[in-house]
């Protein structure tokens, strides 16, 4: 099953993308893709649903976050063999993490405005998974039980305020507009083995990122467990689980970087397709 969001920014309302491609309206049934309608029970409500019963949606209706009210914004770094090959950093023994602020939510297709003075804004794509129910201190085996669905996310980064400003990664990763979110949350039945996925992202037409979930260093089972013994993960959270090589900020022999009127597109096998265009803080 695949849910959207659909509408204007700040007004989208539920949906789902049916088996022929149709968007069809969910908001006689539910008020919103979130927390309280993607648990494992509120899932088998809409899929016991007829989708040719539900009032079909203009096809060129505006996407928005495929999950609504996030609490948490959690990202793993490094989490690729390739990845961190190219960067020259050791594997880590346990999983890196940092935060996303979840005021940098934004559509799958929506304009990125890069902060004023940015020369080093950079891509990564990843899967992301969005927690269904409850999870705490829940082990490798029965952590994919928690996961409402997959989704993609770019964790757009700029890479001189994640580097060069004293502080944490979280300085770089949070600016508005730098975490899309979408197209489609993708429901975990869907998905039978999500270490099994590949992944690309190019930029202006040309491949940059060519990857898949077979290469991560955790899996997502090892990520859920291992943040359940840190933190309680609700409904709606959002895990993005690191991106492969071919970063901006990895190219040799020097780094390439975002610049206005770049147009990133990405895309995960069964996941769809995400496209934005970078633009320049016109303030």
């Amino acid at each position: 099953m695949r849910l959207v969001r659909y509408g204007e920014i700040g007004q989208e309302k539920p949906g789902l993308i049916d088996a022929a491609g149709v968007l069809r309206d969910l908001s006689g049934h539910i008020s919103d893709i979130d927390a309280s309608a993607i648990n494992d029970a509120g899932l088998d409500r809409l899929r016991g649903l007829a989708p040719a019963s539900l009032p079909a949606v203009d096809g060129s209706s505006r996407l928005g976050p495929c999950i609504s009210g996030v609490g948490k914004f959690i990202c793993i770094g490094l989490n690729f063999h390739d990845h961190a090959r190219e960067t020259g950093l050791p594997i880590p023994a346990h999983p890196i993490v940092f935060m996303k602020a979840t005021s940098s939510i934004n559509g799958p297709d929506d304009d990125i405005i890069m902060p004023r003075g940015s020369t080093k804004s950079d891509w990564e794509i990843e899967l992301a998974v969005v927690i269904g129910t409850r999870a705490k201190y829940v082990t490798v085996e029965n952590a994919l039980d928690h996961v409402a669905g997959y989704c993609i996310v770019n964790d757009v980064s700029e890479r001189h305020m994640q580097m060069n400003l004293t502080g944490q990664w979280t300085k770089g990763k949070s600016c508005d507009h730098y975490g899309p979110v979408g197209p489609w949350l993708v429901t975990r039945d869907a998905i039978p083995d999500p270490q099994k996925l590949s992944m690309q992202l190019a930029v202006n037409g040309k491949m940059m990122q060519d990857g898949s979930t077979a290469d991560m260093i955790f899996s997502v089972a090892e990520i859920i467990a291992h943040l359940s013994e840190l933190m309680t993960l609700h409904p709606g959270d959002i895990i993005a689980t690191g991106t492969p090589a071919g970063v901006g900020m990895g190219q040799k022999p020097d780094p390439v970087y975002l610049r206005h009127g770049d147009v990133m597109t990405l895309d995960i096998a069964g996941l769809g397709r995400q496209q934005q265009t970078i633009l320049a803080d016109p303030s």
